[in-house]
């Protein structure tokens, strides 16, 4: 039995708990929960057989638009893991495609656009997105819902930084050097391209939130690529209108970047409940830079999950007992699962987790 803020108690066994009363979910709120959450970024996918199997001679934008394959693909680590949650099978650059972007989703590389974006009169060419334009995604969350019952689902997107830079550079970047030289040397056409980007965003969560996703996460995979100053600048004020744009939606709104140490404080404004942190900070320091307002979500060094068992347990042990610093704490790696991760080591962690976070000594 756990109490939340609120006063309202609410039976570990009640079957009308449902996933709004999840672990997850209360976590995320920083209510009291019956044992830390987790789950795994890329989880779906990436180091698992069956996941192999299904997507052979598949191609990644094909199978992200088919509802029977994302259905199947965002189950698998649920059943294999009993993760705290699922996150819907899908890729950050679906919904840029959907607006009309030429794209594919190269293996080995990643998203290459076919014409990298150097004009005013290329970025007034993405279009808005409805509904209709991501209707198999709305098909594929309705499905999931149904099938995952008390499970939350989480839904995401990639945030205005992190796509714009895929659509300057051409695809992936080391330096994001085209992507800095157009917000340095065109700032309006740069707000232009990031404001049309929030917007797409914005609507693509919101197809999710509405078909019945329990929480969303907004990636801004390359925003550690910045400093301070130039963050709260250029990419601070489109990811929080997304974020804002989602504040009466009645779920948690998850931030997430991967070298984002030096940016915590400044994304902790943005606005969202919970802000994941790489393997590089300690959830401890994290917190402290956060603010007290804020979730946490984090994080296990992916490699770590390569090692010997004993130095993932004393990982995992280590990166609990950081988290009770913070007012809530959704374990999970500090980045994606890697290919060559055991299955059974992920599986194996999550028991873990569950292990050593139940009973009295639980956040709260």
């Amino acid at each position: 039995m756990t109490t939340d803020t609120t006063g309202t108690v609410a039976r570990d066994d009640d079957p009308r708990r449902g996933p709004a009363d999840s672990p997850f979910v209360r976590a995320c709120r920083r209510r009291p929960v019956p044992h830390t959450p987790v789950w795994f970024m890329r989880q779906a996918g990436r180091s698992l057989p069956e996941y192999r199997q299904i997507r052979a001679n598949v191609a990644m934008l094909e199978s992200c638009r088919r509802p029977d394959l994302v259905t199947e693909i965002t189950l698998q680590p649920v059943r294999r893991h009993g993760v705290d949650a699922a996150i819907l099978f899908s890729d950050i650059v679906v919904p840029v495609a959907a607006a009309g972007v030429d794209l594919d989703i190269v293996p080995g590389t990643g998203p290459v656009v076919a014409e990298p974006v150097r004009t005013l009169d290329q970025v007034e060419k993405i279009r808005p997105i409805t509904r209709d334009d991501v209707s198999y995604v709305d098909e594929a969350v309705r499905l999931l819902v149904a099938e995952l019952g008390d499970t939350p689902l989480i839904g995401f997107a990639g945030a205005p930084f992190t796509l714009a830079s895929y659509l300057v550079e051409g695809g992936p970047s080391r330096t994001h050097a085209k992507t800095k030289a157009l917000m340095y040397g065109q700032p309006e056409l740069w707000h232009a391209l990031a404001g049309r980007l929030a917007e797409i965003t914005l609507a693509f969560l919101r197809v999710q939130i509405d078909a019945g996703v329990s929480a969303v996460q907004l990636f801004d995979s390359w925003a550690g690529a910045l400093s301070e100053a130039d963050y709260r600048r250029f990419v601070l004020p489109h990811s929080a209108a997304v974020l804002a744009g989602l504040a009466d939606a009645g779920v948690p709104r998850i931030h997430f970047g991967v070298g984002t140490g030096e940016l915590l404080s400044t994304m902790g404004e943005a606005g969202a409940d919970v802000v994941g942190v790489d393997w590089r900070t300690p959830l401890d320091v994290a917190t402290g830079r956060i603010g007290p307002d804020r979730a946490v979500q984090g994080n296990l060094d992916p490699c770590v999950l390569l090692a010997p068992w004993p130095v993932v347990e004393a990982e995992v042990r280590r990166i609990l007992e950081q988290g009770r610093a913070a007012p809530g704490h959704v374990f999970n790696l500090g980045h994606g699962v890697l290919p060559e991760t055991d299955p059974d080591v992920l599986t194996r962690v999550v028991a873990l987790v569950h292990e050593l976070s139940a009973g009295p000594a639980d956040q709260g």
